[in-house]
């Protein structure tokens, strides 16, 4: 009866033991359920759903809001222009900010000041920043032209050259440009704080074995430098892929779909067609999820971490 008795409390006192945190952690898992779990089940659920003009529903649409976006004939390319988007602004980004936090790991006259003054961009709005940019490169009185032509260069260009914003080849350039702009001071900062991680013994072993600077780099600085590089590239992934003010505050995507990215086209479809704004932002969001777990599996595989 004595062992009968205390299996209960034990299990009573398990099952308390577990609870205790939960006031703690009780308010992040609700904040976590309200403003991520819920708009996710709401976007599956619209993506399902035919939804007028207007905003009304009238039943379920089954898979032909994917059905009619999968045969929208800008589809292709804007897939293929926000692959392109992430791949050059990341791997632009990546090899800049690995070159910064190289050059910041060392010492010089005015390091502070450099560095703080590298913190500008992140600190300022994305779409404040995008709003300026796009105010510089004005074709008639943009900071840039007229920089420019008071060097004589536009006016050897062409007048129809100054325009960067109305060409999409242009334009989708200077958005690359800016988007690496705001992307820098996180990535050089999170790889500077990975090269300020590794002990100088470990260098010092590398020139008592013979190592020359540029391959004791190669060979130590890089791989003990991979946790924070897959860290950076991989927040750069999603946050580029995501971007939305940058190319919306200097382009709206246009003209058409000619600089849009899947994030911009979502939004434009939204303005006439709901439930296909909602089968694009699933297909992204399992497309992040996939990325995630990409990363996840990378950064485990032989201890990618740690």
């Amino acid at each position: 009866m004595t062992a009968v008795a205390t299996t209960p409390k034990r299990r009573l006192a398990g099952v308390k033991q577990a609870l205790r945190p939960l006031p703690w952690i009780g308010p992040a898992v609700a904040l976590i359920v309200a403003i991520v779990l819920w708009p996710v089940v709401v976007m599956v659920k619209t993506s399902f759903t035919n939804i007028a003009s207007d905003g009304f529903s009238t039943g379920g649409a089954g898979w032909k809001n994917y059905h009619s976006l999968l045969q929208e004939p800008a589809l292709g390319g804007v897939v293929v222009r926000t692959l392109l988007w992430v791949a050059l602004v990341v791997g632009v980004t990546m090899v800049i900010a690995l070159a910064l936090a190289q050059l910041f790991n060392t010492r010089f006259p005015g390091r502070r000041i450099a560095r703080s003054a590298l913190i500008a961009p992140w600190a300022a709005s994305v779409m404040v920043t995008a709003l300026v940019f796009r105010w510089a490169l004005d074709p008639n009185s943009g900071a840039i032209n007229v920089v420019l032509h008071a060097f004589g260069i536009v006016h050897q260009m062409g007048s129809h050259q100054a325009d960067w914003l109305g060409s999409p080849g242009t334009a989708m350039i200077c958005m690359m440009g800016v988007a690496v702009f705001v992307s820098l001071p996180f990535s050089t900062y999170a790889l500077l704080a990975g090269l300020q991680g590794i002990p100088d013994e470990v260098h010092e072993a590398a020139r008592v074995d013979g190592a020359g600077r540029w391959r004791s780099y190669l060979s130590v600085t890089l791989p003990l430098l991979r946790p924070s590089l897959l860290v950076a590239t991989l927040i750069n992934i999603i946050n580029v892929f995501n971007s939305f003010p940058i190319i919306w505050e200097m382009t709206r995507g246009g003209p058409g779909y000619s600089t849009s990215t899947s994030t911009t086209m979502m939004f434009i479809l939204k303005q006439s067609w709901v439930g296909e704004s909602a089968a694009l932002s699933v297909a992204n969001f399992v497309l992040v999820v996939i990325i995630a777990l990409a990363f996840l599996r990378v950064t485990t595989k032989d201890g990618g971490l740690g």
